[in-house]
């Protein structure tokens, strides 16, 4: 008999679900709380909060708001100037920053101000574009350099002093890397500080996850498209096995993807990202099981 498991590490990050509680507790006194961006790039947990009246607002809406009304910043944190605005606003914030992510942009803070009128170079190993990534260069005033691999590390000026930080959700080897790229290639003598920021709950769970990938038959990923996370921890689950398959909703779940040829002792794993909750994993075990119990032809 095929066999079933969910990853009992996968799901949401203590980040997210501080988040979402906020969010839950909010819509709990009264309606109309508005979110800036996505609490999760989970298009189910999104529509979910939706239900019970939360919204959904860009960054080019946030001017539309009126006063004295409730706007979440969610859990990848907002710069400086986005808590500005809202103050003259007369917004109410509800602030759901990660409070790892928190403590990262008070030291990139404190960095930049030590630093100012020097020659230093922050630089921050993220995605560009990415929330939480955003919200750490705004604590530089903009001035902050992002690179996301070695290739940008290169382009830096290795003639002046470097402070590296790292989003919260990189992967571990890859930020060695950039440390030992610059410390092999800035001048000699010129001063260089990095900083290991990465989450150990989010960066610990790529080892788990390729363990869990690799002892399964198939695998199927449960993540939103927009999830960065989900694409990274995908490609470690298909790096071990190649039977590895991603959903972000149940109706990508396809009968083919469970032949009818499948041995009785072959095993499929159901996992996810810090942005998918367990309740999504679940609901794929019991439509796989249901789809094993179909005829290959119906």
């Amino acid at each position: 008999m095929v066999t079933i498991e969910i990853d009992e590490h996968s799901g949401f990050c203590f980040g997210v679900v501080n988040a979402i509680h906020k969010a839950e507790q909010e819509l709990d006194t009264a309606p109309n709380l508005y979110c800036l961006g996505d609490i999760v790039h989970n298009t189910g947990e999104v529509d979910r909060l939706q239900s019970r009246g939360m919204t959904t607002i860009g960054y080019e809406h946030l001017a539309d708001l009126p006063k004295g009304a409730r706007v979440l910043f969610r859990a990848h944190g907002e710069p400086p100037e986005v808590y500005a605005k809202a103050a003259r606003q007369g917004l109410n914030v509800v602030d759901a920053t990660c409070p790892v992510v928190l403590k990262l942009q008070r030291s990139i803070r404190k960095i930049y101000e030590a630093h100012q009128g020097e020659p230093w170079q922050i630089v921050i190993f993220g995605k560009p574009g990415h929330a939480e990534v955003n919200g750490l260069v705004g604590q530089t005033e903009g001035s902050a350099i992002v690179i996301s691999s070695v290739g940008d590390a290169a382009q830096l000026d290795f003639s002046k002093p470097i402070e590296l930080f790292s989003q919260t959700t990189m992967p571990l080897d890859a930020f060695g890397e950039v440390v030992r790229f610059i410390e092999t290639h800035k001048s000699k003598g010129i001063p260089f500080q990095y900083h290991d920021t990465i989450c150990r709950s989010v960066a610990m769970r790529i080892p788990g996850i390729r363990a869990f990938a690799a002892r399964h038959t198939r695998i199927f990923f449960v993540a939103g498209r927009k999830s960065s996370n989900g694409q990274m921890l995908f490609a470690q689950c298909k790096a071990v096995n190649p039977l590895s398959y991603f959903l972000s909703d149940l109706e990508e779940l396809k009968r083919e993807m469970l032949p009818a040829d499948m041995q009785a002792n072959e095993s499929i794993g159901i996992c996810g990202a810090t942005s998918s909750p367990r309740s999504q994993m679940e609901a794929v075990e019991r439509a796989i099981r249901a789809l094993l119990t179909k005829p290959s032809s119906a």
